[in-house]
């Protein structure tokens, strides 16, 4: 169906994108010869960048009135047949509306977080239960997407060098495993002191280099982790989306809350191990069959809280239980 002109949106985040990708590669492997257009918020689009499976990334500028309305007329001048919404929010679902796709798909109102969204919907979509990224693919599907399925990450991703990673990976610093202290929420996030001792751990018993992945605002949060690692010598690493790519394709191993980081390890192959409290790892858990989560009792019945510290769950996480993951994880590699 060559005629067919897909539009993609998912304007963010990190997390989110990289578990919509494997939906829109359906997409692209059914409809072969189809233009497949992804429209992304301009901070995240560099992530779609070195990927060959779209006909081109569109990125939306939402500071301006002006790039907004130069970004809609360019999605209504490529006269899509059919528009995705992977987002399910008001802003999402009108950019759908706005681009004149005869054809929007998204998720049916109980399953949004904006019930409102779907008014802007031709076909409303009740996923199945389970994994988020599978909930995706039923969008895909309702496209009329062959229901094979895609590996989570991109399969067509061009790898391309990255200089200030590849500078920092070659300086003495050996093998390597990362950690990322930070998150959207801070109800998903595990103390900083914890984070700590477990590097101070892991670096000992494994001989690795700890190395504490940060966002923007997440400086202090990265310089206690390194406080409470003492003595261990601790790397700090913040870098734009290619250089975190390449950070994280070379570490052992990732230990991290439900982030983006952490779903973007698990696309590019790394081994991870995820700690898991107010969101649900059935549903939000990393995709690889042979990663390891650490979660215990639902103390808030997993509503996905966004509170601004950690919450019960993720404060009832030992230390012990993630080195015990750890280990389960690296043992599953042997």
């Amino acid at each position: 169906m060559a005629e067919s002109r897909f539009l993609i949106v998912r304007l963010s985040s990190l997390g989110d994108i990289v578990l919509s990708a494997s939906a829109a590669a359906m997409l692209r492997g059914s409809f072969l010869g189809a233009q497949v257009d992804w429209l992304v918020d301009c901070r995240w689009a560099d992530i779609l960048i070195p990927c060959g499976d779209f006909h081109e990334i569109i990125r939306l500028d939402r500071g301006s009135w002006k790039s907004l309305a130069v970004t809609v007329r360019k999605l209504r001048a490529a006269r899509y047949t059919c528009a995705i919404d992977f987002q399910g929010l008001y802003k999402s679902a009108l950019l759908a509306y706005l681009s004149g796709a005869p054809r929007r798909i998204g998720f049916a109102r109980p399953f949004l977080r904006e019930s409102g969204a779907a008014f802007f919907y031709t076909d409303q979509i009740s996923p199945p239960p389970g994994h988020i990224a599978d909930q995706n693919r039923a969008l895909a599907r309702a496209a009329g997407a062959s229901p094979r399925i895609f590996g989570i990450g991109f399969p067509k991703w061009i790898e391309e060098p990255q200089p200030f990673a590849r500078r920092m990976l070659s300086c003495d610093v050996g093998a390597f495993f990362v950690v990322n202290p930070g998150g959207g929420w801070g109800s998903k996030c595990w103390p900083a002191e914890r984070y700590g001792q477990l590097c101070r751990e892991l670096g000992a018993q494994r001989d690795l280099r700890p190395v504490v992945n940060y966002g923007p605002g997440e400086e202090p949060l990265a310089e206690a982790v390194a406080r409470a690692a003492a003595p261990a010598n601790v790397i700090l690493f913040r870098g734009e989306i290619q250089e975190l790519k390449s950070l994280l394709a070379g570490a052992k191993f990732v230990v991290a809350g439900d982030t983006g980081p952490l779903h973007l390890a698990v696309a590019l192959g790394t081994p991870v191990v995820g700690l898991y409290g107010p969101t649900d790892p059935v549903r939000n858990g990393p995709y690889g069959k042979d990663d390891v989560v650490v979660c215990n009792e639902r103390f808030e019945g997993m509503e996905h809280e966004r509170g601004h510290s950690p919450a019960a769950s993720m404060l009832s996480i030992t230390v012990e239980q993630v080195l015990d993951a750890v280990h389960r994880r690296l043992e599953k590699l042997q």
